[in-house]
């Protein structure tokens, strides 16, 4: 098997750099047609995979939504035999600013060893890993398969349930591999056995009905920014733990990251203390985090001589594993309200949320994915947790209950998901396509 997917990686690399090249950001902001382009491309490999039965999917959301392109593939397999669904995602997101890229965003680069390009790791990897097994199985695919992979991932899947409920007969599985995560080095695999949830808010500061001159009424009245200043500064104590009263932690994990390593793969500047207590994987993996990720004040340009009425400020909280997203949410929201600084009205809007996710480590599915894991790469994966969240696994489970779910990935901690110079060690994938295609033949033989 590993011969085989060796021949077969120049190919598979080439596919990848083909799907890198269509610029497929779901943001609505972006062309669509690229989403669209890239849903038929995506179509295209599984057919060439063996998958007879693909199709192009969508649905309409209850809000209306028209839902963006996404690919299901089926191949049936022997009578008895498991079926297994592949997940992935084929769209990406923005690009950012091109400056910040050492070469163009959507045109794949190689430099020592990794592949560079918008997507080459999140989530168009993750596509090529399936097609890869499926490749180096050819006639011996011993498993039913479905593939299915989203064309909206990047914009929170907001009509993936409906998706679900529509198709609940097509992607039914007794095995989920979802392929949108990642590994603990490079040279060490990682299985996923958690995932933090999501929730997030919006909260606005007011404090006078117009703007007023900044002469003639500072002093006595403060500006909005101010107070929403003051009011972030309450959500972490004195250590920067997150100090909003209510929320779940789960148990610590049994490895950690060494802080300078950390620090390096983060980028955080000389001199800048890291945030919280206790052991950093548990601050990444097993308790709430939590960020500002938007502020609506005037801009510095257009700044004049006055007391701003209002701010508002985005709010990320990742929650640990075993958390309730409502009770979270009305714990954050409770704490905004309660500590409404110097008596400014406060207003919260709450945003999305997503289930956290918790794997059983014992499971028949788990054990068999340890075992291709450690043969791919020569040593034991490591159960590991990721700070982000992956919202659908959730619903998945409740079309599926009874199906076990593995949570694989193609990154790594040098893989900048999201931000510029995103990359893929191709090395690693080549593992990956292994390791999938050792899983599957392992899932056949029950």
């Amino acid at each position: 098997m590993r011969e085989r997917v060796a021949r077969a990686f120049p190919a598979l690399r080439a596919d990848l750099e083909a799907l890198v090249r269509i610029p497929s950001v779901s943001n609505g902001e972006f062309d669509q047609a690229h989403v669209e382009a890239s849903a038929e491309h995506v179509a295209g490999l599984l057919r060439d995979a063996g998958l007879a039965d693909v199709r192009v999917l969508r649905v309409t959301g209850g809000a209306g939504q028209v839902g963006r392109p996404a690919v299901v593939g089926h191949r049936p397999g022997p009578a008895g035999a498991p079926t297994v669904l592949l997940y992935a995602h084929h769209d990406v997101q923005p690009p950012g600013d091109d400056a910040d890229w050492s070469s163009a965003p959507f045109e794949p680069t190689e430099r020592d060893g990794r592949l560079y390009g918008r997507g080459a790791a999140d989530d168009k990897a993750g596509i090529v890993a399936h097609v890869g097994a499926l490749r180096a199985l050819g006639d011996e695919l011993g498993v039913g398969v479905v593939v299915f992979v989203e064309g909206e991932e990047e914009i929170g899947s907001p009509t993936f349930a409906d998706f679900l409920h529509a198709h609940h007969e097509e992607l039914a599985a007794d095995v989920m591999v979802v392929a949108d995560s990642s590994n603990w080095a490079v040279g060490t695999p990682g299985l996923t056995t958690s995932l933090r949830g999501l929730v997030d808010c919006e909260v606005e500061v007011a404090v006078v009905d117009h703007a007023i001159h900044s002469g003639m009424f500072g002093g006595p009245v403060l500006d909005a920014p101010t107070l929403l200043a003051r009011l972030i500064a309450t959500l972490h104590d004195e250590n920067g733990d997150v100090a909003v009263a209510g929320l779940h932690r789960a148990p610590d994990p049994t490895v950690d990251y060494d802080e300078a390593t950390l620090r390096a793969d983060a980028g955080v500047l000389d001199g800048v203390r890291l945030a919280g207590t206790g052991p950093l994987t548990a601050r990444m993996w097993t308790r709430p985090a939590l960020s500002v990720i938007g502020f609506d004040a005037p801009r510095v340009a257009s700044a004049s001589n006055t007391i701003t009425p209002r701010a508002t400020a985005k709010l990320s909280l990742r929650i640990a594993p075993g958390s309730d997203p409502a009770q979270a949410a009305a714990a954050l929201r409770a704490h905004l309200e309660s500590h409404a600084p110097f008596g400014a009205r406060v207003t919260v809007r709450d945003g999305e949320q997503g289930k956290p996710f918790q794997a059983p480590q014992d499971s028949a599915a788990m054990q068999a994915a340890r075992w291709a894991f450690g043969q791919a790469w020569g040593t034991e994966p490591v159960d590991i947790g990721i700070g982000g969240s992956i919202p659908f696994i959730a619903d998945l489970l409740e079309l599926n209950p009874a199906a076990a779910i593995l949570v694989t990935g193609v990154e790594d901690p040098d893989s900048r998901a999201h931000g510029a110079d995103e990359s893929v060690h191709l090395g690693e994938l080549e593992r990956v396509v292994l390791a999938e295609a050792l899983l599957l033949e392992r899932l056949a033989r029950g």
